[in-house]
C-alpha cells in the first residue's frame, strides 16, 4: 500500500509537471507572436522554457524512482540521467541570457551587428551539447551494474553516485555558473545605474534605453534568484548527507525535490507579473482560446517598439 507522504509527493510532482508543460509553452507561444521579444535573450529565454518543459515531461521519472518499481540497471540510469540533461540545460540557458544582456548593455550598437542568427544558434546548439554530454556522464561514472541480476529496485541513489552530483552536477554544473551570473548582473546594474546618473547623458532617447534595460535585467535576475532558491536546497542536502554521512528524512528530501521541480513554473509566472506586453500577450491567447480567433490578428503592430512597458 502506498505510504501517505509518497501519495502526497506523487500528488503533487503530476501538478508541477501539468503547470511547467502549460505555463512554458505558454512562454513560447508568446515570444512567437510578439515580435517585441523575437531578440536575441528571447531565444535564450525560450531554450530556457523548453528545459522547463523537459522537467515537466520526465517527472513521471521522479515518480517512478519515488515509487522504487524494478527496472533494469540501464533503463533506471538513462532514467535518472534525463533530469540531469534538463536541469543543466536551465543552468546554461540562464548563463547565457546574463551574458547576452551583459554584451549588449557594454558593447551596445556592436554587439546588436555581430549577433547574428548564426551565432545564436551556435550558442544554443552549445548549450544543449554540453548540457547533454554532463547529463549522460553516470554512464561512465555511475554505480557498478548488480552482479547478480539486472533487475534492481530503481532509485536515483542505487545508479548515481553522490560524487558526481556533488563535484560536476553541483560544485562544477550550477555553482560556478550561478557565482558568474551574480557577478554579471552586479556588473549590468552598477552599468545600468551609472548611464542613468543626471550628469552622464541628456538624450531622452539614451534613458529611456537604459530603464527598459533595468526593468529587464530586475525581471531576469528574479528568474535567477528563484533558481538558485529552488535548486542549492536539494544540492546542499545532498552535501550534508554525503559529507557527514547523516541520512536525511524521506519528507525532507521530497520537499527538496519538489522544490526543484516547482522551479519550472515559476517562470512564466514571473514573465507574466514582471513584463507587461508578455502579460498582454498571453490575456489574448486566453481570449484566442475562448472565442476561437487567430492570435496573430489581434498582435498589436507596435509591440516592436519596446520589450516591456
Amino acid at each position: 500500500m502506498l505510504e501517505p507522504e509518497k501519495g502526497v509527493y506523487i500528488a503533487f510532482e503530476a501538478v508541477i509537471a501539468m503547470l511547467a508543460i502549460l505555463g512554458n509553452v505558454l512562454v513560447i507561444w508568446v515570444v512567437k507572436l510578439n515580435p517585441a521579444f523575437q531578440k536575441t535573450t528571447f531565444y535564450f529565454v525560450i531554450s530556457l522554457a523548453l528545459a522547463d518543459i523537459g522537467v515537466g515531461l520526465v517527472m513521471p521519472v521522479a515518480i517512478v524512482v519515488s515509487l522504487k518499481i524494478s527496472l533494469s540497471y540501464y533503463a533506471c540510469l538513462f532514467m535518472c540521467c534525463q533530469l540531469m540533461i534538463f536541469t543543466q540545460a536551465s543552468i546554461l540557458s540562464l548563463l547565457a541570457i546574463a551574458i547576452d544582456r551583459y554584451l549588449r548593455l557594454r558593447l551596445l550598437t556592436r554587439y546588436r551587428m555581430q549577433s547574428s542568427q548564426k551565432k545564436i544558434r551556435g550558442a544554443l546548439a552549445a548549450i544543449w551539447l554540453l548540457s547533454l554530454l554532463v547529463g549522460l556522464v553516470p554512464f561512465g561514472w555511475a554505480k557498478p551494474k548488480p552482479e547478480i541480476s539486472d533487475v534492481m529496485n530503481c532509485t536515483f541513489t542505487n545508479v548515481i553516485k553522490m560524487e558526481y552530483m556533488i563535484y560536476l552536477s553541483f560544485f562544477a554544473g550550477t555553482l560556478i555558473p550561478l557565482f558568474v551570473m551574480c557577478i554579471l548582473y552586479a556588473k549590468i546594474f552598477c552599468l545600468i545605474r551609472t548611464k542613468l546618473q543626471p550628469c552622464s547623458m541628456n538624450v531622452n532617447g539614451q534613458r529611456s534605453f537604459y530603464r527598459q534595460e533595468f526593468r529587464t535585467a530586475k525581471s531576469l535576475a528574479l528568474v535567477l534568484f528563484l533558481f538558485a532558491v529552488c535548486w542549492l536546497s536539494l544540492c546542499i542536502l545532498n552535501c550534508i548527507e554525503h559529507f557527514s554521512q547523516t541520512e536525511i528524512p524521506l519528507h525532507v528530501t521530497y520537499m527538496g525535490i519538489l522544490l526543484t521541480h516547482s522551479n519550472s513554473v515559476m517562470n512564466p509566472i514571473v514573465y507574466t507579473f514582471r513584463i507587461k506586453k508578455f502579460r498582454e500577450t498571453c490575456i489574448q491567447i486566453l481570449r484566442t482560446c475562448i472565442v476561437h480567433k487567430d492570435p496573430e490578428d489581434g498582435t498589436s503592430p507596435n509591440a516592436t517598439s519596446s520589450e516591456h512597458s
